[in-house]
């Protein structure tokens, strides 16, 4: 039996505290500033009367196998308990998907169904997700089946109207984002290509996703 406190509806006021799981490009491995995409999106979305807290747990190289194993600990240990229970603390959860699964082999189908028992867990404890799908390697090979990997993810989110930003299709031929890629180490972006992903994830949406989008003034 499940010891979670139950959510109450966000009030007006509410806190917001985001949940971040992913992989080392969630942690912002790479990144000179150390802010990675989230980071970078966050600062850009939050405005001065509306602000987040953000809680991250990256784990480098993490498949989705792993993730459906972790996050309901995880998330739990980053829950505001009280504040979730009476509604002063809004959480939501972002999601950093990786390319681990393409390395380890994991079917396209398996990593289907771990995704939708992350989705579906969250689902089920009222809280909302944003998912971030992996970006393009600097391994052409890999990034086939990144692409592959990502329209998979991107199905399962839209099946249950969750936002989902796919990377891969818009940086795979990206310029700038090929540049940083040549210059990087452990196939990490560095602050060009964090940019562009916090670029493309801000344009999908997430700073109203997240509530920080302040209203326009009348």
């Amino acid at each position: 039996m499940s010891t979670e406190p139950t959510a109450s509806a966000p009030t007006a006021t509410a806190r917001i505290r985001l949940i971040g799981l992913g992989d080392e490009l969630l942690a912002g491995a790479g990144d000179p500033r150390c802010l990675g995409w989230i980071g970078r999106a966050i600062a850009s979305a939050q405005g001065s009367r509306s602000r987040a807290d953000l809680f991250t747990a990256a784990l480098p190289s993490e498949t989705s196998a792993q993730l459906a194993d972790r996050w309901e600990r995880d998330v739990s240990d980053r829950l505001d308990a009280d504040g979730w229970a009476d509604g002063s603390v809004d959480h939501r959860v972002v999601l950093g998907l990786g390319r681990a699964d393409v390395r380890a082999g994991i079917s396209l189908a398996r990593s289907r169904l771990n995704l939708a028992k992350v989705l579906d867990g969250l689902e089920r404890q009222r809280l909302s997700a944003f998912v971030v799908g992996p970006p393009p390697s600097s391994d052409n090979a890999l990034t086939a089946g990144v692409r592959e990997l990502s329209g998979a993810f991107s199905d399962v989110c839209s099946r249950r109207r969750v936002p989902y930003v796919d990377t891969v299709a818009a940086l795979s031929d990206h310029d700038q984002w090929l540049e940083d890629m040549r210059s990087a180490t452990d196939d990490t972006p560095g602050q060009t290509g964090y940019g562009l992903m916090a670029w493309l994830v801000l344009h999908g949406g997430f700073g109203a996703w997240a509530g920080l989008e302040e209203p326009a003034s009348a």
